[in-house]
């Protein structure tokens, strides 16, 4: 883990994870080496709900995929489009004000299609080219002294069923059979080697092996008793071939328990453990448990364990929001306005500081076009919901005990 394992220097030799090379003054004692980062949501795979202005812009008006995109507008075309949009979307500006911020950490979801030689070009349509639009934002990331976490999006065969997140809008999750969990691991043995044979990936500390899989063994079997393992065997292959010393041995990340299915280590070695990393997605807008007020909000937030088992140790929340379920969000408790701007800072906090009793959080997304912040962490931080200096959730009156919210 970056500030554990590994120390992660900027090009000038900032360490974003030695808050007193960020700041100078420390207000109380504060927990050390979490991660704080955003995800740069539908960079590379993308999702038409976070940007429809820039989903038309891409050539994809109507779309619901990319892989209806490239089927609808042509490979050429395609690719041409979204290389512009790749170019555009994620810029050094956004790198530079992640960094202003105090953020040290992106999460950067990618699908298997980024090797190529591994789409079924008759069959599996996917734009061409991303890898070194990849190498560039992580190059960039890299120089800004930003921890780098790779994560799976989009998974052979889709692993879940009309989700654009997978980069396609598959009728039916077609992931759970040993031929896709192949060339899913093809996929992780060869980004492993990317990511230590060039020196724009030298930030790149975890690599998360499928995300969001479906919830139940039974919707995915093998999952844990097969891809797991195996990604696991495939990724450590990669780096002995490499010869890539322990110290320099990627984090394997895997969603945990409370996702599913079921317990994520049962099949690993003991070796395989001692380097797995944990994913946590927490998002109360689809918790049906949780009373939808919002002391219920801050409280439960408060009080929430990120942790699943004492097995999943680090656990990182690997996706978060502040956007409350759709048939209320429009509301006047709710909306963004300037009479709830206090609750919207206390739930970002009591989240935050809960999460980091675990390893550390990662909000989704940076950025969108929705003119809704509670999915946009730079708009949030632009309508001051989010601190600029995140040790400033320290400070805000939620979490100690006292009245959660009154308005």
């Amino acid at each position: 883990m970056p500030g554990i394992d590994k120390q992660i220097l900027a090009q000038d030799g900032t360490d974003l994870f030695n808050r007193t090379s960020v700041y100078n003054v420390r207000k109380r004692t504060l927990p050390a080496n979490k991660i704080r980062g955003v995800n740069l949501g539908s960079q590379f795979i993308f999702e038409p709900w976070i940007g429809q202005s820039e989903w038309s812009a891409t050539g994809c008006a109507g779309q619901q995929s990319e892989f209806d995109c490239v089927s609808a507008v042509g490979q050429a075309t395609a690719n041409s489009n979204f290389q512009a949009h790749w170019a555009r979307w994620i810029t050094q500006d956004d790198i530079n004000l992640m960094k202003s911020y105090s953020l040290n950490t992106i999460r950067v979801p990618v699908g298997y299609w980024m090797k190529e030689d591994l789409v079924y070009t008759d069959s599996e349509h996917f734009p061409q080219g991303g890898f070194d639009a990849l190498k560039r934002v992580c190059g960039m990331a890299s120089d800004a002294g930003l921890y780098i976490i790779l994560d799976m999006h989009g998974a052979p065969g889709a692993q879940v069923a009309q989700n654009s997140f997978t980069g396609q809008f598959a009728p039916t999750p077609g992931f759970y059979v040993d031929y896709q969990y192949d060339r899913a691991t093809n996929f992780l043995g060869w980004l492993t080697t990317q990511i230590h044979s060039n020196a724009e990936f030298r930030n790149v500390g975890m690599l998360e092996v499928v995300n969001e899989p479906e919830r139940s063994t039974s919707s995915a079997p093998g999952l844990v008793s097969t891809f797991y393992p195996n990604a696991f065997s495939a990724i450590r292959q990669a780096e002995s071939a490499a010869g890539v010393p322990a110290s320099s041995a990627l984090h394997i990340q895997v969603m945990n328990s409370a996702w599913g299915p079921g317990d994520p280590t049962t099949s690993l070695s003991a070796d395989d453990r001692s380097v797995a990393a944990f994913d946590n997605h927490r998002y109360l807008k689809w918790d049906t448990s949780v009373a939808v007020d919002k002391n219920s909000y801050l409280s439960n937030s408060c009080s929430y364990n990120a942790v699943s088992s004492s097995n999943e140790n680090p656990t990182i929340v690997g996706e978060f929001s502040i956007s409350p379920p759709d048939n209320v969000e429009s509301t006047s408790e709710w909306a963004t306005s300037n009479a709830n701007l206090e609750f919207y800072q206390k739930w970002f906090a009591a989240q935050t500081k809960g999460y980091e009793k675990a390893a550390g959080w990662v909000f989704w997304t940076w950025k969108a076009q929705l003119g809704d912040y509670r999915w946009s962490y730079k708009d949030a931080v632009a309508a001051g919901v989010i601190p600029a200096n995140l040790d400033d959730i320290y400070n805000v009156d939620v979490c100690l005990g006292t009245e959660l919210y009154s308005n």
